[in-house]
């Protein structure tokens, strides 16, 4: 059942070849075998899932109609709120926050059926790339247990990649959703900004910030997408557009169609990661794709932009968790100054108060002008890139990320740890949608991504592309040899 996709799934449930219950009982066996290993859950909604596949199993009995996602198990980065559950943003802080309400996304998963396993592991506040600011524990790769799957939203990309569940949600600001899923080998979906709600996501950055889907295959995430991608009247960045049907478009042909490669922005890959992406290149031209060169060379200050505006928009945000509205108060606290003082610095990791601390200096007095003001000059600069871009190109390609995965721990400079989005950063910036799709493996069997990236609404086109690539390629299938059957 482990192989099975999450369309293959609702299918088979559906036609009655297998029950809702079997379903949730094989998921809560994968958990307690392979859970240990990688540590991708803060927490797992074993009884829940039980409950809700019998009520399932009854609902398909009495030929009541069953939704898009009907006993698909799916798991929920835990910066996502499913009310009455715990969302602890991976902090300390907010260990004892039990959500009041439902995210958009997770509502609209619940009236598709879909079955939650649960909660997973994160970088505190989705603030890394790497699930090693986790305040609980670091999240390991399936490909190799010494390595790390990435971040943020390494926990929900380890579980689709040791094939816990099919399907799982996580949050992309800078790269977030694609560079874990280019390290564990899963297909990882950035939509366009304010195509999916961001209505019950605990904001880092809220211009950058955007929920999207982990999956096996690209015919998964366009399935997820018809769920997700809905217009939300309680998310003001919400688009008021209808839902194309993404599973639809997925098998027409890209012959004669244009992809657009920046060569001069990628002139220091590193070597076994640009084999890689010459020879993904060479796939999409035996698909009769024509290869063209497009200036992107702005994207060098993305990194520096990026971490001005996404630190101030931080520091904002995270000014409300201040021991008296949210989270854990300080027992140490006599008076309202220390409970907020003190709160905070027992509640935030190391990493948080780093880019509180870079966010509220951009922002002061004297040097908003200098930086926040000036980046915002250039994000504007990088939108105008991409736009020219696209006049070129139907699409772009990039690797998703300069280095396969490393081993946990062995990056402690923060500015290396940075440039690990140096290819990501710029859709978040340009609010365009991007994918990363596996595209092979190195010679230590870690996995490579390729980056694809559309202009803004055409999230159709580019699982189109990503879908073409993967049937062509075929490195979907693969999966870690230690998360093979029970």
């Amino acid at each position: 059942m482990y192989r099975e996709t999450a369309k293959s799934l609702q299918g088979k449930f559906i036609q009655g070849e297998i029950s809702a219950t079997s379903i949730a009982e094989h998921t809560i066996k994968r958990i307690e075998k392979y859970e240990p290993m990688v540590d991708a859950f803060l927490c797992v909604f074993s009884e829940q899932m039980m409950q809700k596949a019998k009520k399932l199993d009854e609902k398909r009995k009495a030929g009541k109609p069953l939704g898009l996602l009907a006993a698909v198990p799916v798991a929920i980065k835990d910066n996502i709120h499913i009310k009455g559950e715990i969302t602890t943003c991976g902090s300390k802080f907010l260990t004892n926050y039990r959500a009041v309400f439902d995210a958009t996304v997770t509502s609209l998963l619940e009236q598709e059926d879909a079955l939650f396993v649960g909660k997973t592991n994160l970088d505190e506040f989705a603030m890394g790339s790497s699930t090693e600011n986790s305040a609980f524990k670091p999240t390991k790769n399936p490909w190799n247990l010494a390595c790390s799957p990435g971040g943020s939203s390494g926990g929900s990309a380890a579980a689709v990649a040791a094939r816990i569940c099919p399907l799982a949600f996580g949050s992309d600001t800078g790269g977030s959703i694609r560079q874990p899923a280019a390290f564990t080998g899963v297909v990882g979906f950035k939509p366009t900004y304010g195509r999916v709600s961001r209505h019950g996501l605990v904001a880092f950055a809220s211009s950058l910030d955007q929920i999207g889907p982990f999956s096996t295959t690209v015919e998964d995430t366009a399935l997820a997408m018809q769920v997700i991608g809905r217009h939300c009247p309680k998310d003001s960045t919400s688009l008021n557009l209808p839902t194309p049907n993404y599973s639809e478009s997925l098998s027409t042909p890209i012959n004669g169609k244009t992809v657009g490669v920046p060569w001069h922005f990628l002139e220091q890959l590193e070597p076994g990661a640009k084999e890689n992406f010459l020879s993904a290149i060479e796939t999409y031209k035996s698909l009769g794709v024509k290869i063209v060169e497009v200036d992107l060379n702005i994207l060098k200050t993305s990194i520096a932009v990026y971490y001005i505006l996404a630190t101030a928009e931080a520091s904002t945000n995270l000014a409300r968790f201040d021991g008296i509205r949210y989270g854990v108060r300080s027992a140490r606290a006599t008076n309202l100054e220390e409970v907020i003082e003190f709160s905070k610095q027992e509640g935030f990791g190391p990493e948080v108060k780093n880019r509180i601390l870079l966010g509220t200096y951009v922002l002061c007095s004297g040097y908003k002008d200098a930086y926040y003001k000036k980046a915002q000059k250039i994000r504007t600069l990088i939108i105008r890139s991409f736009r020219e871009a696209f006049a070129k190109a139907d699409m772009l390609a990039l690797p998703t990320s300069p280095f396969p995965t490393f081993p946990i721990g062995s990056i402690q400079d923060p500015l290396q740890m940075y440039l690990q989005d140096i290819y990501t950063i710029g859709a978040n910036l340009a609010g365009v949608p991007a994918i990363s799709i596996p595209s092979g493996f190195n010679g230590e069997g870690k996995p490579f991504g390729l980056q694809l990236i559309g202009p803004q609404m055409h999230d159709a086109a580019v699982l189109q592309f990503a879908h073409a690539f993967e049937r062509k390629a075929n490195h979907f299938q693969k999966i870690p040899p230690l998360f093979g059957a029970l």
